[in-house]
């Protein structure tokens, strides 16, 4: 299986795997933070939770974060609202972008 155009699209240099490593497919996702203008690649199963791509996605791209709940994952523009769904059931696909940002606006000083 070839990589999808969003693998090929600037992200830090490494992927990140989630999921066991034996021989289910996996897919690459793309997970961008506008706040830090970050971007990092995933590779993991289409059953992997979408709260387990999320912490993950976090721990790289702000590590300062001290809930989880602070944030929320959005595909095509909508918000994900349950974070215990797979990344199939999301509505994802191979190459799919997610956008992680604060749940709620943040005053600009």
């Amino acid at each position: 299986m070839t990589a999808p155009f969003t693998a090929q699209l600037r992200a830090r240099p490494e992927t990140i795997v989630l999921g066991a490593s034996d021989a289910t497919p996996r897919w690459m996702v793309r997970v961008e933070m506008p706040e830090v203008w970050d971007v990092v690649r995933f590779s993991a199963p289409p059953s992997e939770p979408l709260i387990a791509l999320k912490v993950r996605a976090l721990d790289a791209l702000y590590p300062d974060a001290v809930y989880h709940e602070d944030f929320v994952m959005k595909l095509s523009g909508v918000v994900v609202a349950d974070e215990n769904a797979t990344l199939a059931d999301t509505g994802a696909a191979n190459g799919s972008i997610f956008l992680l940002q604060f749940r709620r606006r943040r005053p600009v000083r």
